[in-house]
């Protein structure tokens, strides 16, 4: 591995578990599970991830191409430094770590009492082993999933940070830590997220993911255009 790929890498890694750890996807992800079978439920959320991050990394790789890699190279270094204030006024200032929880709990809710016919615990998990391959991959958990993660993480503050990364840094490296931080956050979500959402402080990791921010956009700034 070079030390582009492996400073991309690093970088990826720790800002998408800095990111995700905590939403609303997360934890999304965590009701989700305690409510379907996980692995669908696993399934769902993490291809979900996996596209959007590899999207992501995509417009950041194009975007040097489009217009002159100064510009990119200066851009990043403003997304970092922004969304590193952002994360720290959000930590310092933000609601208390309830709220969210409670909000997304309640929209699952809602969705979960439209959708409570296409499942009923255990007795549909064992009548789906039987079923075929395709109907299990095309099922409604599986997909409901995907497009609340999907859609819950298009534009959000971690996918512009992820493509302002990949025009700044190596798209491998970037694409590889970010695909293997939305798995780790991602299994950890469906293996026990909500205990672990009810317990963590987002604002600590708000503040610390901030500060991150700002120190990847301090590095970007004193790094010469590559």
């Amino acid at each position: 591995m070079t030390l582009s790929v492996a400073q991309g890498f690093t970088k990826s890694l720790a800002m998408t578990i800095l990111s995700e750890i905590g939403d609303k996807t997360f934890i999304a992800a965590a009701i989700l599970a305690m409510r379907h079978p996980r692995r669908l439920v696993l399934a769902g959320c993490l291809s979900a991830m996996i596209v959007m991050t590899m999207l992501s990394v995509v417009v950041g790789w194009a975007a040097p191409n489009l217009i002159s890699r100064n510009l990119t190279h200066h851009i990043a270094t403003l997304l970092f430094l922004g969304f590193g204030c952002w994360s720290l006024w959000e930590g310092f200032h933000g609601e208390g770590d309830d709220g969210e929880l409670d909000e997304v709990e309640k929209k699952l809710d809602a969705d979960f009492q439209g959708v409570k016919g296409a499942s009923k615990g255990k007795d549909d998990d064992e009548k789906k082993k039987s079923r075929p391959f395709l109907t299990q991959f095309l099922s409604p958990i599986l997909l409901q999933a995907f497009t609340i993660t999907f859609f819950g993480e298009w534009g959000d503050k971690s996918q512009l940070a992820t493509i302002g990364l990949a025009a700044d840094e190596n798209p491998l490296g970037v694409v590889l830590g970010g695909i293997l931080g939305q798995t780790l956050c991602t299994v950890t979500a469906v293996i026990g997220g909500k205990s672990l959402a009810s317990q963590i402080s987002e604002r600590v990791v708000g503040i610390f993911g901030g500060f991150l921010f700002i120190i990847f956009g301090i590095q970007s700034f004193l790094s010469p255009v590559h």
